[in-house]
């Protein structure tokens, strides 16, 4: 069978991902970094993980004759960093703020979370050669990171500005820290998710109105839940939220261990963490499409093998 390349990369590129920013820095020392989608964790024990470059690329020898570089996952708000190191522009460092890293690789400021790397092995492949990593140190910072899908950038509160058609729709917010989740009274009694409606702000402002009001700090992840009630006709976006510490204003922080058997008034929302407690075991990870009474689960985040 004949590969055709342009059509072989559109089928690559049905595989959403996030973006990343690789750097190092060159023979004379001067920074270096482009802009790569090709990354992935490979082993927790060595913690390793891998990116590729082009053959083609100006910076190609620099990398594979490094002795270290650093993985920059980008937030949600950094398009232009992206856009900039996928360009060949001479001076791509003048256009972020960074600094550099334990091990002298550039760390871009605002990022979701960055890894800083000593180069582990060199795989050729075909035109690209694969990168494989040590991580050496790491840290995340809980932002939202920035998706890549057939072309396109895409962040958690863009889909759900995408999905969410009904202005008078409500919008909640699982909101994890650990293995506990954070519930607020119902105001028929028993258990509830933050929740607001929609109005005309829009969706990312919805989910800042939540975090304000209930665990300032906190991030959306991704949509966990989309459906309608279809006796009342109103839209439901339900996003997974994380929060780097548990210090609700409103709300309290209840294990998981105890949610399957709280009193939760709203069927849909106490079958909707029952499978939050069932995936959060598992670390495997799907959204909810449907109705408040039947829907499909399409998987995002696989299990590790």
């Amino acid at each position: 069978m004949a590969i055709d390349p342009k059509e072989l990369r559109e089928a690559f590129g049905s595989f959403m991902t996030g973006v990343t920013i690789v750097t190092s820095t060159s023979a004379d020392g001067e920074p270096i970094g482009f802009t790569a989608n090709s990354f992935a964790s490979v082993s927790l024990d060595p913690p390793l993980l891998l990116v590729s470059i082009a053959n083609a690329s100006g910076n190609y020898d620099n990398f594979v004759g490094a002795k270290r570089f650093a993985i920059n996952i980008l937030s949600e708000a950094q398009t232009d960093a992206s856009n900039t190191f996928a360009r060949r522009n001479p001076d791509r460092f003048a256009a972020v703020s960074w600094t550099n890293s334990a091990l002298g690789s550039p760390i871009l400021d605002e990022v979701s979370a960055w890894f800083d790397c000593t180069m582990h092995t060199v795989v050729e492949a075909g035109d690209h050669a694969v990168l494989i990593g040590q991580v050496e140190h790491f840290h995340t910072a809980g932002l939202p990171g920035l998706g890549y899908y057939r072309g396109g950038y895409f962040t958690p509160a863009k889909v759900a500005t995408e999905v969410m058609t009904d202005t008078k729709g409500l919008i909640s917010a699982i909101i994890a820290h650990d293995d506990s989740l954070l519930l607020v009274p119902a105001p028929e009694g028993g258990w509830a998710l933050p929740t607001v409606e929609i109005g005309n702000e829009g969706a990312d402002n919805a989910l800042e109105r939540i975090f304000a009001r209930h665990q300032p700090g906190a991030s959306p992840s991704f949509v966990y839940s989309v459906y309608t009630d279809t006796d009342t006709h109103r839209q439901f976006v339900t996003f997974l939220c994380s929060t780097p510490e548990a210090k609700a204003q409103q709300g309290e922080y209840i294990s998981l261990r105890d949610v399957p058997g709280l009193a939760i008034p709203d069927a849909a929302v106490k079958s909707m963490l029952q499978r939050y407690c069932r995936e959060s075991a598992l670390k495997t990870y799907g959204t909810y499409y449907g109705n408040h009474t039947c829907g499909v689960v399409k998987e995002l985040i696989g299990r590790e093998s």
